[in-house]
């Protein structure tokens, strides 16, 4: 079995494809990790195509092969862009979590553990340890985050793509789990604490907040984050959240900080 990762397109020599360890998906790029360029539409002109083939060679490099990698903030300095509503404050966190495939940075909090590749779940971080659910059906964490592409979302803004992913993001951490387990005895009702535009990743996304209360233990909140890929395809990125309500369960403020420590990873450092 070929591991998740960048190879190149059989169906396009001159790009890169992602292929997540089953099949291929629509993900393509350059070998220099720059986004494909447009392919033209059925029965373009031959100077269309041209342009287009032109401008994807030109950019040929050494292949960059991975999926998420964590970093050392010193070995990638993060740009600008702050989230408009979710400053952080204090000190940066000490690594970054780096998802090749939707092309973005993540920052790590202290207390969390970055996953060196996507490999359960789309999952790039989770909080440090386990702990027994609260209906005892194995081990649960107090936190978790995933980044994904949307699925079928051509066209579709980023607060379509949140609000339609959150009942899913929800149902995922605090309902059935995929064997029909429930960790937290299901959900028994969920309130809206948030939701609104924010700038992430040098683009305008948005997200919802819910505050989820289950049958057995505290509950959670959880945040479906969706905002526009660099990866040149389509759909949206989306950045699920996952946190334990209660005095166990991560801050909130961890929540804003990864919000708006998200960077594009083709991000030139500044000075």
């Amino acid at each position: 079995m070929t591991p998740p990762g960048w190879y190149r397109d059989p169906q396009a020599p001159h790009l890169e494809r992602w292929w997540d360890g089953r099949t291929w998906t629509e993900h393509r790029r350059t070998p220099s990790g720059l986004p494909a360029p447009p392919i033209p539409a059925a029965g373009a002109s031959a100077r269309a195509k041209a342009v287009a083939l032109i401008s994807a060679g030109a950019v040929l490099a050494t292949a960059i092969v991975g999926g998420a990698t964590v970093l050392r903030t010193d070995d990638l300095r993060a740009g600008t862009d702050t989230a408009i509503n979710t400053a952080p404050t204090g000190p940066p966190p000490p690594s970054l979590v780096v998802d090749q495939l939707n092309g973005i940075s993540l920052p790590v909090p202290s207390g969390w553990t970055g996953s060196s590749y996507l490999a359960q779940d789309d999952v790039v971080m989770t909080t440090d340890g386990t702990y027994a659910c609260p209906a005892d059906t194995g081990r649960c964490r107090h936190g978790e985050v995933q980044s994904r592409t949307a699925g079928s979302a051509d066209g579709s803004s980023a607060r379509t793509v949140a609000e339609r992913d959150v009942p899913d993001a929800a149902e995922t951490a605090y309902g059935h789990e995929p064997g029909g387990e429930r960790p937290f005895g299901g959900i028994r009702s969920h309130q809206v604490v948030k939701a609104g535009r924010v700038a992430v990743a040098g683009g305008d996304g948005y997200l919802v907040r819910w505050r989820v209360r289950t049958a057995e233990g505290p509950g959670g909140y959880v945040q479906s984050l969706a905002f526009p890929s660099h990866t040149g395809i389509p759909a949206p990125v989306v950045v699920r959240f996952a946190f334990d309500a209660g005095p166990d369960g991560p801050p909130l403020s961890d929540m804003d900080a990864i919000t708006s420590g998200i960077r594009p990873v083709d991000r030139k450092p500044e000075g």
